[in-house]
């Protein structure tokens, strides 16, 4: 149950069998009575017929909402806070009609300076408040490195396709980044610890957070037990998760939880971050775009798929030296991936 959800609504007179029969009336009830059905009346008025909860009533008093545009999905029409917020995520998304055809500039001022306002989703009010949290109460650091990603990539070739007929599912570098992390924090469980007022909580288990993009916003979807999952399972799982995310379907359970995060935004061309982290986990992963570069191998200059890492870390209970290990640890199983099937 969220803040503010609908548990139950008392009518006068109901029963759980339906309305009751009218009881004996006594003379407190008589007095009681006219003001009730004045302010059950007004109340009424105020909202079109409908009869709102007191959280309801007083959000739609705040945003200053016309609640006949509203649909109600509850029961006999009535309006929920949850129509009430999918209604000015609706507004904020733009979907709406109305407020696109008010948002636009007239045909004869087309070149008048315009501002227009609308209310934060739930979604990007939320990511806003975690986003400050994390910078508040954490010491966060971010290390870096850079990782070679010819093995992976010429594994990756060799096997995508028996991989996708096998496993109906593509082959990605998530998947080696993912399992690759999972190696990292079980050599260094601290990162994979948590901050609880005084205390250090250490997690014996690997959820590990994905962030996806949205239409509405970052998202970070959960993968459960990611030790006990093959590189088939954490592909899918994430396509699964992209797919729910776009269309605005995933669910609490899947959004809460996890102990470390990796986020790639390399997809839309980053070359270096600084990841914040995703409270109250210890440490994200930022994964960046693939460039050809040059580097030195056995003394020679030659070209190689390239890409920088970046570590953020909380300070208060990972040290750096352990931060900087835990990289390294990754950027030495992306660059043989065979450590991760031989566990060295």
């Amino acid at each position: 149950v969220t803040a503010d959800e609908l548990l139950a609504l008392v009518e006068a007179g109901a029963t759980a069998a339906g309305p009751a029969t009218e009881p004996p009336t006594s003379p407190e009830k008589v007095a009681e009575a006219p003001a009730q059905e004045a302010a059950a009346a007004a109340e009424s008025a105020d909202a079109g017929d409908q009869v709102l909860t007191p959280a309801v009533r007083r959000l739609v008093k705040e945003m200053k909402i016309d609640v006949s545009k509203i649909k109600g999905t509850g029961k006999n029409g009535r309006i929920l806070k949850s129509d009430v917020m999918a209604f000015l995520d609706k507004q904020s998304s733009g979907d709406d009609a109305d407020l696109r055809a008010a948002a636009a500039p007239p045909p004869a001022a087309t070149d008048a300076r315009q501002e227009k306002r609308v209310p934060m989703t739930r979604l990007r009010a939320r990511i806003a408040e975690r986003l400050l949290e994390a910078q508040s109460n954490a010491a966060i650091l971010t290390t870096f490195n850079e990782v070679n990603l010819k093995a992976a990539m010429d594994l990756r070739s060799r096997h995508k396709d028996a991989f996708e007929k096998t496993h109906d599912v593509r082959l990605g570098f998530m998947s080696f980044f993912v399992k690759a992390a999972v190696e990292a924090l079980k050599k260094f469980p601290v990162v994979n610890a948590s901050v609880d007022g005084n205390d250090i909580v250490y997690h014996n288990f690997f959820d590990i957070g994905v962030a996806v993009g949205s239409p509405r916003g970052l998202v970070v979807p959960i993968l459960r037990n990611v030790d006990q999952m093959s590189f088939a399972q954490v592909e899918d799982t994430i396509r699964s998760f992209g797919q729910k995310a776009k269309e605005g379907s995933l669910s609490y359970e899947e959004l809460t939880g996890g102990t470390f995060t990796v986020s790639n935004g390399g997809v839309f061309g980053s070359m270096l971050s600084t990841p914040i982290l995703n409270p109250p986990q210890s440490a994200i992963l930022g994964m960046h775009n693939i460039v050809d570069r040059p580097v030195v191998e056995n003394g020679e200059i030659v070209i190689r798929p390239m890409m920088y890492l970046a570590l953020s870390y909380d300070h208060r209970i990972v040290d750096g030296r352990e931060a900087v290990q835990f990289l390294v640890t990754i950027k030495q199983c992306m660059e043989d991936p065979a450590r991760m099937l031989l566990g060295v």
